[in-house]
């Protein structure tokens, strides 16, 4: 671990953090262009969703991300991030995040915590996991209601 690699981490964090948001305040998905972001992230970057999300899988490179964007903006009619801290050590970053958002589905508001290892290399992001806290919570919020007879 170097001082270097650390500062670069969170130097590169902060700044996705904020080119995120401006994204969301331009409109996001659909809206918005991810060149915003794309700054942030390796051309071959991995974001590995829990497969029980609606957006779920794996999403690869700036397409796949900016697939990614366009599901949680389907999924979601809003979704902020009030709150995070940061670990970083080296390229690997930890990222605590509170999160509140309402599903498109059902209306329903959530709050509940991701944390996030983020993988920091040349500069860029190449690598994203997060960790949902209830996946099944999240799954549920966002379901469909299915009609019944």
């Amino acid at each position: 671990m170097t001082m270097s690699s650390t500062t670069e981490s969170a130097t590169v964090l902060t700044g996705m953090y904020a080119a995120e948001a401006e994204y969301l305040a331009a409109g996001g998905p659909g809206e918005a262009s991810f060149d915003l972001l794309a700054p942030f992230f390796a051309p071959d970057v991995e974001l590995h969703q829990a497969d029980a999300l609606p957006y779920g899988g794996t999403w690869r490179g700036h397409n796949g991300m900016t697939q990614f964007f366009l599901m949680m903006g389907e999924v979601w009619e809003w979704f902020e991030m009030v709150e995070q801290e940061f670990l970083a050590t080296g390229e690997t970053a930890v990222v605590l995040t509170k999160v509140r958002a309402r599903a498109r589905a059902t209306g329903r508001e959530l709050s509940f915590p991701i944390l996030q290892a983020i993988t920091v290399k040349d500069g860029r992001i190449t690598e994203v996991r997060p960790f949902y806290w209830d996946t099944r919570a999240i799954a549920d919020a966002c379901a469909v209601p299915t009609p019944t007879d």
